[in-house]
């Protein structure tokens, strides 16, 4: 992975020209339709809109999770269009921080290994300050050596974003990371997420429903039917619900083949 490096001015992801399609025939669905996309380095953006309307897909193409049908996604100078799965798999490793809604831990290892399992695959030290910040930050400096099966679903989401935090990522995607957590914790997490970008220049892209949390990043991309709809700066979360309703009128849990 040498030969590429992460924007850290700029533009840190782009994507142009995205396009997703599920099936085939009178069962395609278009998940993505022509989206062209810029990612500020060092910059807190949030994606949103209706259920369906094709955020997660767009979070998983940027983030090398899926390859889209047409169009090219670039983390810093990475065309992952041009990575084989080797390489695209050792950026993923290296390179890029996930949060998701399901914590994906190892149930025969505890919290702190867990947490630092990215660097034990690649084989790198810890940084002792950064693991004692991240830990501190997510609420479980007295729970390190508590198994998955040992703590609550709040905790396990903990851990999963301190693992994806510690290696310095060049972006951290996360899909919906306040999700399975309560007020107060999930108030904990989305301080972190911008603690990092504040403090540490790191770019963070998050889809998320809740405009509370969509109102703690610099920026909101809203999308509809697959396509960019709408964008806001320094988003209150008035705003962002004003816009969501504006996007979908109907409801935004009304159903949808889209993703």
């Amino acid at each position: 992975m040498s030969s590429v490096t992460p924007a850290t001015v700029g533009v840190a992801v782009t994507a142009q020209a995205l396009r997703k399609e599920y099936g085939s025939g009178q069962s395609r669905v278009v998940a993505l339709d022509s989206v062209d996309l810029d990612l500020t380095a060092g910059r807190f953006t949030a994606i949103m809109g209706p259920s369906g309307s094709g955020k997660s897909t767009l979070l998983h193409c940027l983030a090398g999770l899926d390859r889209p049908t047409a169009g090219t996604v670039r983390i810093g100078s990475a065309d992952l269009a041009r990575l084989d799965d080797r390489r695209l798999t050792l950026l993923r490793r290296d390179r890029i921080g996930f949060i998701f809604q399901k914590f994906n831990l190892l149930p025969t290892l505890t919290a702190e290994m867990n947490i630092l399992l990215p660097q034990a695959i690649a084989g790198r030290r810890p940084d002792p300050d950064w693991l004692q910040q991240v830990v501190a930050a997510v609420g479980l400096t007295d729970r390190l050596g508590h198994r998955p099966t040992e703590l609550s679903g709040g905790e396990q989401q903990r851990v999963a974003v301190a693992r994806a935090l510690i290696t310095h990522p060049w972006v951290i995607f996360a899909d919906e990371p306040t999700g399975s957590l309560d007020s107060r914790s999930g108030a904990q997490v989305l301080r972190l997420l911008r603690d990092a970008v504040d403090t540490l220049g790191q770019t963070v892209v998050m889809v998320t429903h809740d405009p509370v949390a969509a109102a703690h990043a610099d920026r909101v991309v809203f999308l509809a039917d697959g396509r960019l709809a709408d964008e806001m700066h320094t988003p209150t979360a008035a705003q962002v619900l004003d816009t969501l309703t504006r996007l979908n009128p109907a409801g935004a849990g009304a159903p949808s083949s889209k993703r």
